[in-house]
């Protein structure tokens, strides 16, 4: 039985360091030039297809990814250090979808497939670079640039590992909601569940299956 497993999340890029204004000051070069750092790219966001998942679970319970931003450049023109890269692991076969126009952006139809969706803004310039012959000593550098942010929606068709097959009111949505984290309708008459709802059982660290509580089942049917 197949079924599309859903995931919404946020994802903020991290935003470029910022370029250093500073000047070289050394014992015997007092007057020494402009010697700002850049700042550091922002971390990327990346998504990887892997065969060791196979919901979109972990996506569903955490939906907002931020990668770290950009060190700040230094004087004695030393660079910041780039933005550490947010790596976000997703089942194969996984579709990415753009939320604001629900364009594909990608397919990661195979394990160790990999794309980068939200770009870490580029790092500011110190003043270092701004130093003309008519302007030797410039106060000012580059702010960074903002790293990209995006609402993202992920796509998952699966099969369902388990079945939970029995007679109407059997109990079955409540064995259900004990097992997994699903909410499945549940009352004290038959007929309860009109169709098939989802639950996914984490086993391991990497290691899920899914649970498929089927509507009741008619005798004779």
């Amino acid at each position: 039985m197949q079924f599309v497993d859903y995931a919404k999340v946020y994802l903020k890029a991290g935003d470029g360091g910022q370029g250093c204004v500073s000047f070289r000051r050394e014992k015997y070069v007092p007057r020494g030039g402009p010697d700002g750092g850049d700042g550091g790219r922002g971390g990327h966001i990346t998504f990887r297809a892997t065969d060791k998942l196979n919901t979109l679970l972990d996506q569903r319970y955490h939906k907002e990814y931020i990668a770290k931003r950009g060190q700040h450049g230094m004087g004695k023109k030393m660079h910041g250090r780039n933005g550490e890269d947010l790596l976000i692991p997703v089942p194969a076969g996984t579709i990415l979808r753009d939320a604001d126009t629900n364009a594909v952006i990608a397919d990661l139809d195979r394990d160790g497939k990999e794309v980068i969706i939200a770009k870490g803004g580029r790092g500011g310039l110190g003043n270092s670079h701004f130093a003309t012959s008519t302007r030797q000593a410039p106060k000012f550098a580059q702010p960074g640039e903002p790293g990209e942010e995006r609402y993202l929606i992920l796509e998952l068709k699966l099969l369902a590992d388990v079945g939970l097959i029995g007679m109407p009111n059997a109990g079955k949505s409540t064995f259900l909601s004990v097992l997994s984290a699903a909410k499945p309708k549940i009352a004290d008459y038959p007929f309860t569940t009109l169709a098939p709802v989802l639950g996914v059982v984490k086993a391991e660290e990497y290691r899920s299956f899914v649970v498929a509580d089927i509507p009741g089942l008619i005798e004779g049917a």
